[in-house]
């Protein structure tokens, strides 16, 4: 909504829902830390200073007689007023309204959502472990005006809010504006006054923005000469000896947007054919745009300390949850979005920081167990995803790779543990796909391998039905889902057998197997005894070609796949129901019921429902009536 009156030419507009939202969350909430709206608002000033330095690689006259970046930051304890301005890029009225009307950024919902959900408990830390942006500085401020003169532009304009909903864009007289850029003033609240103190805003600053490539000033008064509270120099431009824990989180927290510790912290200068800085963060917890459907990644690419942008893919999809950047003085400054795309030179960077994070990730999970662990746990997922599409790196991916297993407990297992334990003449890795831990763990398939002391890998993660049928083996060991084809357990004892059992099955109960597999002929593509069940009476599997049951059923549900394959029905001969049915001979229509029966608890097991709720209940009622005469 917007007005425009003749005696005030400010226009008025409402947040979009969103934002609403937000300020409303921040203003209604009590949170951990709220000194980082601080961190938040140098951290744009320099991203302003930066797109300033981009743009006047081709439009040098836009930097005029002032080529150095600076923020600077001023006290007023008397009006209660902090004052953040750069002299960057500065913003136009409409780059105003939509870059402080609107949230763009990816997550931003998934964020608010996550408070609303936590208010009482976790919610009231998320404001200290995660950047809000600019939306932040309602924590401290009732007021808040910005002041921005585009550079090159004649004229500037104010924004101003209370951020209860609404707010103004007025055009300002250019004398009361910065030559260029941006001046923020926040209007502090009465609990916040603190916040024009000179000892805070250096704590602030030196805790959290302290290596921002923009040097950064502080006035103690309005018109005072300012001194210099931070060089500006680039973090990744200094020797790894000279910089400490302390500086490398500091930095990670301001290019990551978010406030815990980096899980492992990767810095290196590449040298010889291709020359460039890299510095890159695993965080200690998983970003909200973790599964962005788009899944870009947040790496910033540099081109001799000038940001270009964080659009170019310098890392496969799969290591998208690092943060970080790469700077280079093998690139142009002048290069377009298209050369990035199409450069040599950034798929050989691309190449090289991608080896030498995975690389990193591995020595982390040879020197510091638990740390590692900390890392698969929230990326886990994520480079999985490079089992299923990154062919040259594939059996490295393998053997990082961690799994819950049947024997695993509580904790993980590597491939390698798997093939160093695996039975004598076991040919395959087994796994099990499904939705959760304690649905595989109840599978019936499970039976006969847990009897036989066979491990198999317990998978949950949606990207598992997909890398499995990638990846044809790991130590001469391939993959081999037990929910599909043959089980081939009879060559193995049982734990409490001193030898492999017989594969033959009883005269009655082969004939009831036969029996019902004529007569579910329209349902499944067979029906056969199995060597899989020790519990249960009966289990779905797959054909040996085709999809693995799990699989099929995700290509269904995504539309992928019109209609399934019949499943295999196994029967468990020794089973105490299935014998007494099988005993059942002279009785053909409870052998009809009990053969459907069976089939419908089958798919119980699986997952699924009764193919036909009603009949499934009819037949059901018939035999419970002849069981109760």
């Amino acid at each position: 909504m917007t007005t425009t009156t003749a005696e005030n030419t400010a226009e008025s507009h409402v947040f979009e829902a969103d934002v609403a939202r937000l300020l409303h969350m921040m203003v209604h909430s009590v949170y951990s830390d709220k000194d980082v709206f601080l961190r938040e608002l140098i951290s744009n000033a320099a991203d302003a200073c930066e797109k300033l330095r981009y743009e006047a690689i081709a439009h040098p006259g836009l930097l005029a007689n002032d080529p150095d970046s600076r923020i600077l930051l001023t006290l007023d304890v008397d009006g209660g007023k902090l004052v953040v301005e750069d002299n960057g890029i500065g913003m136009s009225r409409d780059e105003m309204i939509e870059a402080l009307g609107t949230i763009a950024r990816s997550g931003t919902r998934a964020f608010m959502e996550r408070i609303e959900a936590n208010k009482q408990g976790e919610g009231a830390q998320l404001i200290g472990q995660f950047g809000v942006g600019f939306y932040s500085c309602f924590m401290v401020a009732d007021r808040v005006d910005v002041i921005s003169r585009r550079a090159g532009a004649e004229d500037a304009w104010l924004w101003s809010s209370d951020g209860k909903g609404g707010y103004s864009v007025a055009p300002v007289d250019v004398s009361e504006a910065p030559a260029r850029g941006t001046r923020i003033t926040l209007h502090l609240m009465e609990d916040a006054k603190s916040y024009a103190s000179r000892w805070s805003v250096e704590r602030i600053v030196k805790e959290q923005s302290g290596h921002v490539p923009v040097p950064i000033k502080i006035a103690e008064k309005p018109g005072e000469e300012a001194t210099q509270l931070t060089d500006g120099t680039a973090l990744w431009t200094k020797s790894k000896n000279d910089i400490t824990s302390e500086e490398y989180t500091d930095f990670y927290r301001g290019v990551s947007g978010q406030y815990d510790e980096p899980a492992l912290t990767v810095h290196f200068r590449a040298e010889g054919r291709h020359e460039y800085s890299a510095l890159a963060f695993v965080p200690g917890s998983q970003p909200f745009d973790l599964f962005d459907p788009d899944r870009k990644g947040r790496m910033k690419l540099y081109v001799k300390r000038v940001f270009i942008t964080d659009e170019a893919e310098l890392l496969p999809r799969y290591l998208r949850f690092v943060r970080g950047l790469v700077d280079t003085s093998d690139l142009p400054l002048n290069v377009s979005r298209e050369m990035i795309q199409e450069s040599p030179i950034l798929t050989a960077i691309r190449k090289g920081v991608t080896n030498r994070i995975i690389t990193a990730i591995e020595k982390q999970a040879e020197s510091d167990h638990d740390a590692f662990l900390k890392i698969w746990e929230n990326f886990g997922s994520l480079i999985k995803e490079g089992l299923y599409e990154d062919f040259e790196r594939r059996s490295q991916l393998l053997a990082l790779s961690r799994f819950r297993t049947t024997t695993s407990g509580d904790g993980y297992r590597s491939l390698a543990d798997y093939v160093r334990d695996a039975k004598e003449g076991q040919q395959s890795i087994y796994y099990l796909v499904g939705g959760s831990l304690e649905q595989l763990k109840a599978s019936p398939q499970l039976e006969g391998f847990r009897a036989r002391g066979i491990e198999v890998l317990l998978l949950t993660d949606s990207v598992d039905s997909f890398w499995v049928t990638n990846a044809p083996e790991f130590e001469g060991k391939s993959f081999k889902s037990i929910t599909q084809g043959s089980a081939d357990l009879a060559q193995f004892k049982k734990q409490d057998e001193d030898k492999p059992e017989s594969e033959s099955a009883p005269a009655d109960v082969q004939a009831f197997l036969d029996y019902a597999k004529q007569k579910l002929a329209d349902e499944v593509s067979d029906v056969r005894a199995s060597d899989r069940l020790i519990e249960s009476a009966v289990c779905l599997v797959a054909s040996e070609q085709g999809y693995d049951r799990q699989l099929e059923k995700i290509l269904q549900g995504a539309g992928r796949l019109q209609s399934g394959a019949k499943p295999i029905l196994e029967i468990n001969m020794d089973h105490p129901v299935v014998k007494a049915i099988a005993a059942k001979a002279d009785a053909p229509s409870l052998r009809d019921d009990a053969a459907f029966l069976l089939l419908d608890q089958a798919r119980v097991l699986d997952g699924d429902k009764p193919a036909d709720p009603r009949a499934f209940a009819e037949r059901l009622a018939r035999l419970m009536e002849k069981a109760l005469q």
